[in-house]
């Protein structure tokens, strides 16, 4: 009895954990080049500023007199997706999304003419007087995911932050491919990015909503899809830790 008892607890044993191991292929490639998009060689930047509350409105007002003028000059290889204030989420927070048409080169030209541009050096140091605190991501989009694209408004957006156990990229972005053709009846899927500089083994899925109740629905709708539970059931141990943000879109954004 007892070695039957001891033989059933290993089993037991090995089932569980085999819930959170997950077994995949040798690569001889870089996750980043398995995952992202190969037509385009677009670059995105991740933006994550604290606001001093009593300087959000004023931070606003300077943000829409400075970076329209960024997003259109020609002889920036760079345009604003989207410029938010976050909702429901960390407070005073604003989040700006830009893409460099061109990769990392187009990122140091940018980079090296704002260095001459002195009303971008002007708002700079105007903006930090502003901020408490300010992070920023380098991402790549993934393949199968929508090109984020200018939509009218008003909408909401929804920013759900991954971050993933180190190793199981590739298999997020498996499971992904699949589940996204769940979350597209209703146009909301906007993008989906991974991290390559800064906080790395970080995913970033952009949805947008017309308001609170419609992201309910079109959530809760997905559960009543075959096979959306299971992919669900099989993503979720790939996660450390994972952040909702609901988001406004300022006046300039692209993204309304």
């Amino acid at each position: 009895r007892g070695l039957g008892s001891s033989a059933r607890s290993a089993r037991e044993e090995s089932w569980i954990k085999s819930l959170f191991v997950r077994k995949v292929d040798p690569r001889k490639d870089a996750h980043s080049n398995l995952l992202a998009k190969r037509e385009t060689s677009s670059l995105y930047k991740l933006q994550f500023h604290n606001v001093k509350p009593e300087c959000l409105e004023a931070y606003n007002k300077l943000c829409q007199e400075v970076l329209p003028k960024i997003h259109e000059e020609k002889h920036y290889p760079c345009a604003l997706v989207g410029t938010w204030n976050t909702w429901y989420g960390e407070q005073d927070q604003a989040v700006h999304l830009w893409r460099y048409e061109g990769g990392y080169p187009a990122l140091n030209e940018v980079m090296s003419k704002l260095r001459q541009n002195k009303e971008f050096t002007e708002f700079r140091k105007e903006r930090g007087n502003m901020l408490l605190s300010r992070k920023n991501q380098l991402l790549l989009e993934f393949s199968f995911w929508n090109e984020p694209v200018p939509r009218d408004g008003p909408n909401i957006y929804e920013l759900r932050s991954y971050q993933l156990r180190p190793g199981t990229m590739i298999e997020w972005g498996n499971y992904w491919a699949r589940a996204i053709r769940f979350r597209q009846d209703s146009n909301e899927a906007v993008g989906g990015f991974f991290s390559q500089i800064g906080q790395l083994y970080m995913v970033h899925h952009l949805w947008a909503y017309k308001d609170l109740q419609t992201r309910e629905d079109i959530r809760n709708a997905a559960w009543h899809k075959p096979g959306w539970d299971e992919l669900v059931y099989y993503t979720v141990p790939l996660i450390q830790e994972m952040e909702s943000r609901i988001m406004i879109p300022l006046k300039i954004s692209p993204l309304q």
